[in-house]
């Protein structure tokens, strides 16, 4: 089978099958970018022998960032070797994800084959995905940062999501379920400013969404719950929405929800202030993405930029 060149453009929306999005297992930032463009080049018509062969330079040519070919050798090297893992009912399953990885030497492309046994969360999706921006994925450097990313994507239908901090970790590969190597950000305080706060600073300057966060103890009184907020930076963003459930109002208040304001408070916001809101919303993003402001909580700055323009909230 004659092996073709993938090419992609760089404002390609992708789906990600939910089990990869939220599944346990660790890949750098270099392996998550292969992931990343291969579904990038995924045709429903494909066969199930199909080999992908991907390029740097069209990596590359997207993020307008040159990459190391050494490191992607390495990566492409390892990649076999990292197990991914399925919480399923009856148990933990594990597998990987490819048949085969191979880097061309000396063409700067890489062959990639499905393995058979994780075909169907490529190709099965059916309502079980969640939708990303290509350029966005590439975009992020820090590999907790493109698994957050996807994470929040995930969930901004909804306008966020709540993990034990235990599940979150595990979710990035920062606690070996097996015990047998230490865990990674231990400290709370480490946690936040080395993998959160990073996050939080590469995904809302260089994706489409917006992303906010809240540590609370539930159980107790240390951390144990990441509240994660999620919306729309991107006007023009496409995502499908289902209008027999979806009134506008309704959209209005998941997007207000997706910074972490209250349902109540956006239920106002949506039916007296949502010009302001969206106004507002849009003049931050631009100031943050342009390093003229630095948020510390989202939902305080605007409900404290509406007050000031005389909302009463």
């Amino acid at each position: 089978m004659k092996m073709e060149l993938q090419k992609v453009n760089d404002d390609k929306i992708i789906k990600q099958h939910n089990t990869i999005t939220s599944g346990r297992y660790e890949f750098s930032a270099c392996q998550l970018d292969i992931l990343f463009m291969l579904l990038a080049c995924l045709d429903k018509n494909d066969e199930q022998s199909k080999v992908y062969t991907i390029r740097v330079k069209d990596i590359e040519a997207i993020t307008g960032r040159e990459w190391n070919y050494n490191r992607v050798k390495e990566a492409t090297e390892d990649l076999l070797g990292r197990v991914y893992e399925i919480q399923m009912p009856q148990g933990l399953r594990q597998l990987v994800l490819f048949s085969y990885v191979q880097y061309i030497d000396g063409k700067g492309s890489f062959e990639v084959k499905i393995n058979p046994d994780a075909r169907q969360y490529f190709f099965d999706l059916k309502e079980n995905y969640t939708l990303l921006e290509l350029k966005s994925t590439l975009n992020l450097k820090g590999k907790h940062s493109k698994r957050i990313y996807a994470l929040a994507c995930q969930w901004r239908r909804t306008g966020g999501h709540e993990y034990s901090v235990n599940e979150f970790k595990e979710i990035l590969g920062l606690i070996d379920t097996k015990g047998i190597e230490p865990d990674q950000y231990s400290q709370i305080s480490a946690f936040k400013k080395y993998v959160l706060e990073t996050a939080k600073r590469e995904i809302n300057g260089n994706t489409d969404i917006l992303f906010d966060y809240e540590l609370k103890n539930l159980h107790g009184r240390a951390i144990d719950t990441i509240k994660m907020f999620s919306g729309y930076i991107k006007p023009n963003f496409q995502i499908e929405i289902d209008f027999n459930v979806d009134t506008e109002l309704q959209k209005k208040i998941r997007i207000i929800t997706g910074v972490g304001i209250s349902e109540k408070t956006a239920k106002i916001i949506a039916e007296k202030y949502w010009k302001i809101f969206s106004d507002s919303k849009t003049e931050m993003l631009n100031n943050i993405q342009n390093g003229k402001l630095s948020v510390e909580s989202f939902p305080a700055y605007l409900i404290g930029v509406l007050n000031k323009k005389g909302c009463g909230l």
